[in-house]
C-alpha cells in the first residue's frame, strides 16, 4: 500500500499517515479519526437556492472546489484526513454518461428526465469515454493533494452501482424505492445491464482519483438496507466486489502503488462477512451495528507454556478491551492438546 504519501506525481512525503496505516491493517500508536462532511449540506452559505445552483458550478472550478475540501483544517489544522472532492459522489460520474442533475434546496440531487424504461439507457453515453469527461474531478484533487503538502492524507470517494441506480431512476433521494426496486423484479436484465454500466464507469474514475493523487478509496453503498439479504446478493455484492478488483488491478497495470480501499453499506449488516471477504481493505460500519465480538486467540497458541500462553491471552484481552466482548479460541480445541493448558 501507498503508505508513503508518495505519488506519481511527486507529491511531498506525508507527515501523518497513520490512518493509511491503519487501513492496511497495520499497529499504530494512537487511533486515527476522520469525518466526512459535505459543503452543501453542512456549510450554511450554501444552503440558500442560489448558493445551492452556484454549488454546482464552483465544484466543477478545481480550485474553488480545493479551497472548499481544506475548509476543515483552517479553524484547526490538525491532522485529520480530509475528504475530496467535494462535488456530491452521485453527480460526477452519472453527469458524465449523460443525464442532467440539478441541485434542489433541502432535497439535494434531482434528475429531472430518469430513467424510466429499458430503452432508456440506449442514451447513456459509452462508459468508455465518461473519465475524459471527468477532468476537472481530478484537477481538483490533484491540487488539493498539493496544497495538503503531507499534512493529512486525501481520501477518494464514489457512490456504489446500486445506489447510483437508484438516483438515476427514482430521479433523487426516495425512501421506498418504489421506481428503482421493480426493475430488480419486473426487468432484472436490464438492472443488471444497467449496474454493469455504472461498474465500468466507477472503475477508471476511482484509478484516476488515485493517479491524480487521492491515497485511498471509500465506496459508499447508501442504500444497502433496502436490498436485504437476498437481492443485496444478487444485485449490490458482485458489483461492489468488480469494483475493487478491477481497480486494484488497473493501478497494477498502471504501475501505480496500491491504495486501500474502503467499502461502506449502510444498514448492510446482514453482509459485513460477505463484505469482508470483498477485497476491500477496511469495512465500514453504520452507528446501527452493535455488535459483540467473541474470539479470537489461535488454538494453537495452547500448545505453548502456561506461562506464554498468560501472555497471550492478556494481549487478546488488551487488544479487544472489557466491554462487548467474550474470550475465546478462533476455533474449537485440538484432539492432542494437554487438558492442563486448556
Amino acid at each position: 500500500m501507498e503508505v508513503n504519501g508518495f505519488g506519481p506525481k511527486g507529491f511531498p512525503e506525508s507527515k501523518n499517515d497513520t490512518f493509511l496505516r491503519a487501513a492496511c491493517g497495520e499497529e499504530t500508536h494512537y487511533i486515527p479519526v476522520w469525518y466526512m462532511y459535505q459543503a452543501g449540506r453542512y456549510l450554511p452559505e450554501f444552503r440558500e437556492t442560489q448558493a445551492v445552483q452556484d454549488f454546482i458550478s464552483t465544484c466543477r472550478s478545481p480550485e474553488a472546489c480545493c479551497e472548499l475540501t481544506l475548509y476543515p483544517l483552517k479553524p484547526d489544522p490538525g491532522m485529520r484526513p480530509t475528504q475530496g472532492p467535494l462535488e456530491n459522489p452521485f453527480t460526477s460520474p452519472v453527469k458524465a454518461l449523460g443525464m442532467e442533475v440539478t441541485m434542489v434546496p433541502g432535497k439535494g440531487p434531482s434528475f429531472p428526465e430518469p430513467l424510466r424504461e429499458e430503452q432508456d439507457l440506449e442514451h447513456l453515453r459509452d462508459p468508455a469515454v465518461v473519465a475524459s469527461q471527468l477532468d476537472y474531478v481530478f484537477q481538483a484533487i490533484t491540487l488539493t493533494r498539493q496544497q495538503l503538502a503531507g499534512h493529512v492524507p486525501l481520501i477518494g470517494f464514489a457512490d456504489a452501482p446500486w445506489t447510483l441506480m437508484i438516483y438515476m431512476i427514482e430521479g433523487g433521494g426516495s425512501s421506498t424505492m418504489a421506481q428503482a426496486k421493480p426493475w430488480l423484479y419486473q426487468r432484472p436484465q436490464a438492472g443488471h445491464q444497467l449496474l454493469h454500466i455504472l461498474t465500468d464507469v466507477l472503475v477508471p474514475y476511482l484509478v484516476g482519483q488515485v493517479t491524480a493523487g487521492a491515497q485511498a478509496l471509500q465506496l459508499f453503498e447508501s442504500h444497502a438496507g433496502h436490498l436485504g439479504p437476498q437481492l443485496f446478493t444478487k444485485f449490490a455484492l458482485p458489483y461492489i466486489r468488480d469494483v475493487a478488483k478491477r481497480v486494484k488491478a488497473k493501478l497494477q497495470k498502471a504501475g501505480l502503488a496500491p491504495v486501500p480501499m474502503i467499502i461502506f453499506a449502510k444498514d448492510g449488516h446482514f453482509a459485513l462477512e460477505e463484505l469482508a471477504q470483498a477485497v476491500y481493505e477496511v469495512v465500514g460500519l453504520d452507528w446501527t451495528v452493535m455488535v459483540t465480538l467473541q474470539g479470537n486467540l489461535d488454538p494453537c497458541s495452547l500448545y505453548a507454556s502456561k506461562e506464554e500462553i498468560g501472555c497471550l491471552v492478556q494481549q487478546m484481552l488488551d487488544d479487544f478491551g472489557p466491554q462487548r466482548y467474550i474470550a475465546n479460541l478462533g476455533r474449537g480445541l485440538y484432539p492432542d492438546m494437554d487438558p492442563k493448558h486448556n
